[in-house]
């Protein structure tokens, strides 16, 4: 892949962790349809559907647009992604221990014929021909949750993102369907932005667990420090290092729609409408003037629909 001799360092470390995890063999548009994983049970995917349902309207709502075993799959996948994050984030005795075994059944060393998620997973993964080293990068990223609180740079945060979130994505447009590599910037980058999204609504949650996400030398350079944020202070000072965040989360966002361009049509809508519902946390941010300690952003039902037709639209008409 040739790169653009603007890119950034953080850009560049993030593709060359993509590129290590590269093993595609086949054309990601030829996928296997999941039925001839016979020994996968409708109840695996129902169990997937509903803890999508019950964790995530937004990425429930998006993935509605999928065809059918495309719309199962990315299922699983968030299925399996929040058991891995509940594992860090919950409270769980022996966390680490409880990743790694999920880790060996991800990547197949265990049985996992009575793990639901895992079984369903299996299936997905090999019918879509999903890089399991992606899935791997996914438990690194989740499991530095488990030894780092703290960011000095966005250069050290970007990396987090990549685990927790672009991989996700990398991992998502072998559901949808790509025409080449030319999608894994796009995918980094918009992993990137969905992740600081989170980061940006989820601060006094964050904070209350302990963990400060938020780059520590650019709240130094607005003049912040751990004491507002324990205050949750929502003054000049904090407005206008929000507005420095959400102006970077915009960016990317910007920055990785057109590469939905080179997703399989059938899943351009999908993807299209969960990068507008998370920009529109971002709306809801800035339209309660930054307070991010006292309420946690969302978006209405209403602005959700409303988005969807603008993501339909865009999918239409996007052309890389």
């Amino acid at each position: 892949m040739t790169l653009p001799s603007t890119i950034s360092t953080w850009e560049k470390n993030l593709l060359a962790l993509a590129q290590d995890a590269i093993c595609i063999t086949r054309d990601a548009f030829n996928s296997v349809p999941l039925t001839k994983h016979k020994m996968v049970t409708e109840e695996a995917y129902e169990v997937c559907r509903n803890i999508t349902s019950q964790n995530s309207r937004s990425f429930y709502l998006a993935t509605s647009v999928l065809p059918g075993e495309k719309r199962k799959a990315m299922r699983v996948l968030y299925a399996l992604c929040r058991t891995a994050d509940n594992l860090a984030d919950g409270d769980v005795e022996q966390p680490a221990a409880k990743l790694y075994e999920l880790r060996k059944g991800i990547s197949g060393q265990t049985n996992t014929a009575d793990h639901l998620i895992l079984a369903a997973w299996h299936a997905v993964q090999t019918s879509f021909d999903i890089p399991v080293c992606y899935a791997m990068q996914l438990l690194d990223g989740v499991e530095r949750d488990l030894v780092q609180r703290r960011y000095h740079n966005f250069e050290e945060l970007s990396v987090y993102c990549y685990g927790v979130a672009s991989t996700v994505g990398l991992m998502s447009m072998h559901i949808t369907g790509f025409s080449d590599q030319r999608a894994i910037p796009y995918a980094i980058k918009l992993g990137v932005a969905l992740q600081l999204t989170n980061i940006l609504r989820d601060v006094g949650e964050d904070w209350n667990s302990g963990r400060c996400y938020l780059p520590l030398d650019e709240l130094a350079t607005f003049g912040l420090d751990e004491q507002d944020l324990s205050a949750g202070r929502v003054d000049k000072r904090w407005c206008d290092f929000m507005r420095f965040q959400i102006a970077r989360a915009r960016h990317l966002y910007a920055e990785a729609l057109p590469g939905i361009a080179l997703l399989h049509p059938d899943g351009r809508f999908a993807v299209a409408a969960a990068a507008m519902f998370y920009e529109g946390i971002l709306d809801d941010i800035q339209a309660h003037h930054y307070n991010v300690f006292d309420r946690r952003a969302y978006v209405s039902r209403g602005r959700k629909l409303a988005l969807l037709a603008r993501a339909f639209g865009f999918a239409k008409r996007v052309q890389y």
